[in-house]
This record gives C-alpha cells, structure tokens and sequence, in this order.
C-alpha cells in the first residue's frame, strides 16, 4: 500500500491515476491515521470527494469526535453542501475543543444566508469562551463592516491589530482603514492607509488612499497616489474618473480632460467618463468636443438625463432648436419625463414656430415651475406672442409678485390687463 508521502508525490507529478488507486486503497484498508493525514492533503489540492469520503469513513469509527466534524463539515461547505454542514456543526458539543472554530463555520455559513443576527451571536458565544482570539475579533469586524455597523466594525479590527497585522492573508490595517473611511473618518483613515501600504504595496489599497485623500480634500495627494496606481496598473478602470476629478479642483482642467480620455482607451462603455469629459471639455472651452462627448455617453444610454440636459443646454445656447427635440424624442426614459426637457422642448418648438405643440410642452412644464421666474418669464411672453392675454396676465400677476419693482413687469401687467 503506497503511503500517504507518495500519493502526494503522484499528484504533484500529475499521476492521477496511480493517487486515486491509493487513495482507494487507503479508503479501504488504510489505518485511522492514514485516514486523516491523506484526507487533509486532499483537501489542500482540492479533491473534495475523496476527503469527504476518508473523513466520513473516520466519523463512523469517531462519531463524536468533533474536530472530524468540523473537517467534514468544512469539505462540505467547499462542496456547496451547506445544510450537511451546519448539521453536522450543530452536533458538535461545548465541551469539545473544535467547538470555538465550530461556532466561526456556522457563523460565516449563516452570514452567507444574511442571518446576520444568528451569525453575531455565534461569533459572540465563540468570544466568550476564547476572549483573547484575535481570529474571532476578526471575524466580529468583518461582518459588522458587511452589515455597515462601523463603529463596531473599527473597535474589533482595533483589537485585531493589538496582536496581529494581517489574519488569514488579511492586512488589517488596509480593513481598518476602509471602515473609517467609510464612516467619514477620512484623516484618521489615511494614517491606516499609510501603515497598510508600509506593509504591503497593493493597488486596492493605493485606490483606498487615494480616493479617501480625494474625499478629504487632499487632492494632491489623490493625484499623487492615483498617479502611482496608473503607472502600476493603467487598467484600474474606476481610477480615472476620480483623478481627473481631482485635477479639476486643483483648477488642472487640461490634466483632468487628457485623464478621461485616457480612461476612456481603457473603458469605452463608461458613460460616466464620457458625459464628464464633456463637461471638462467645456471648461476648455471646446463645444465641438463636449457635443462629441456627450453623445457618446447617451449612445450608452439612451435613458441618461443628466446627459441629455447637458446636451440640451449646449444646443440652446447654439440656437440648434431642431437638434433639441431631435434628442429629446430619441430619448428612452423609464416613467415621467423631466420637467426640464419639456421647458427645454417648448422653447425649441416656439423657436422653430410649431406654436401648439410648444404650449402643450410649457402646460405640462407649468406644473413644475410654477413659482419658477425664468421659467414665468418665457412662458409669459410665449402666450402673449400667441394671443392669450388672460394666461399671460396670470403668470406676470405671479412675475409681480416675485418682482414688485420691475417696471417691465408692471407695464406689460397694465397693458394686458387693459386689453381685457
């Protein structure tokens, strides 16, 4: 019979064969030691089967024997067998000194299912029997971190890093600093940012430092480290957005434009960095390229307000009246329309002398700016063009009442008021 050594020896030279016929072997005839070693090496190279096969061969001769549980069960959990394994972890008793790692498997497996409470007081009752276990303070912050309970969250990766910096792979330090920041601790969070990346230079933490220096009002060091993080992975998609964000505040316009469009060779399905280097590209001023822009970011989406908003107050301002209802009704919103884009459609009607139409868009628009004076004041002079001097009257009554001193206002108020 091949010993457990050369089995393993057959796996790492890829001779399945010959490791599956001693691990039957094993199976059938092998001691309870020779059990355990092998199935413990046959889940480190991921035969689930055959270890869930050895371990429940040893828990028929061990039944009670709850470290053999709590392997089963864990071979289980790999296996998507997780019902199996909360049973089997249930029957694992207080006094055993598996219990403790027990109670961390249940209280992930019932994370998992968003029984958060369950999970808690699992991790809770593991606590209370090893107090000092910075594996279950760990545990503890994570899922406060996950439920967003942070200031739980922070005590306990506090009481982690009173003993240990990283836990199963885990920068604590890079955790912590996440939880801060997402609490709006940003100043606080950056010091931890700082030591995680003392540790270990890591891209997610650079992005964690950079967008939280972002969010701090630290924007040269945003830039910096966003800067970092592109030279050592230009392929960081979510980056550039916030990097030409920061430029933007420190007055950079053209660093921040040339950052979008070199996201936007990285990403060229982000209607984000498209619709906001139009935005910049009107900074420039460049109009030919922030329309260009624009339509990108709404070819995307056919359905981005913001987008078409923007769009139509550039075609106002250039009088490009037919192009605003073009893009307006080849528009796809989900519900009621914007009210602005119907102010904005009725303007390009009347402009374009389809009178009916624009005093169906300015009713419709009425019931949202009604106490709106921009919006009084083109919708008073439209129904006056059109002859309805009783409605105009009524809005520049409202234009009076916002204005008592306009003497524009007065006297048209006077004239329309005596026509009638």
């Amino acid at each position: 019979m091949a010993s457990v050594n050369e089995i393993v020896g057959y796996i790492e030279n890829g001779e399945l064969d010959k490791a599956m016929s001693a691990y039957k072997d094993i199976l059938a005839k092998g001691s309870d030691e020779d059990k355990f070693l092998l199935s413990e090496e046959l889940f480190h190279f991921g035969f689930l089967e055959e270890t869930d096969a050895l371990l429940s061969s040893l828990l028929e001769d061990y039944p009670h024997e709850g470290e053999l549980q709590v392997l089963l069960a864990e071979t289980k959990i790999e296996l998507g067998k997780e019902e199996e394994a909360i049973l089997l972890l249930e029957k694992v008793t207080r006094e055993d000194p598996a219990f403790p790692q027990g109670l961390l498997l249940l209280a992930d497996l019932y994370q998992m299912d968003g029984l958060y409470e369950v999970s808690e007081k699992k991790l809770l009752d593991a606590k209370a029997l090893l107090p000092e276990e910075a594996v279950i303070d760990f545990a503890l912050a994570e899922l406060y971190a996950h439920q967003g309970k942070l200031i739980e969250a922070v005590k306990f990766y506090g009481k982690v890093l009173e003993s240990s910096d990283e836990i199963g792979g885990v920068n604590i330090s890079q955790r912590m600093a996440e939880a801060l920041s997402a609490g709006g601790s940003f100043e606080e969070a950056l010091e931890f940012y700082s030591k995680a990346l003392d540790q270990k230079l890591e891209i997610n933490t650079l992005f964690g430092f950079a967008f939280t220096a972002l969010q701090a009002g630290h924007n040269k060091t945003a830039i910096e480290k966003f800067e970092e993080l592109k030279a050592l992975d230009p392929e960081y998609h979510s980056m550039y957005l916030y990097l030409a964000k920061a430029y933007e505040r420190e007055e950079l316009i053209r660093e921040a434009f040339e950052t979008v469009i070199q996201g936007i060779e990285q990403d060229n399905f982000n209607k984000d960095l498209f619709f906001y280097g139009g935005k910049l590209a009107l900074k420039l001023p460049d109009e030919t390229e922030a329309e260009r822009l624009m339509r990108e970011a709404i070819a995307l989406d056919p359905g981005f307000t913001e987008g078409v908003l923007l769009l139509n107050k550039l075609l106002l301002k250039q009088e490009r009246y037919e192009a605003v209802i073009e893009l307006i009704r080849a528009a796809e919103f989900d519900g009621a329309e914007e009210p602005q884009l119907l102010w904005d459609e009725a303007v390009a009607l009347q402009e374009t002398e389809e009178f009916s139409q624009a005093l169906n868009k300015y009713q419709q628009a009425y019931t949202f700016f009604k106490d709106n004076k921009e919006f009084l004041t083109d919708y008073g002079y439209f129904l006056i063009e059109e002859g309805k001097m009783a409605e105009a009257a009524e809005v520049f009554s409202k234009l009076m009442k916002k204005e008592p001193g306009n003497e524009e206002f007065r006297d048209l108020l006077e004239r329309l008021t005596d026509d009638q």
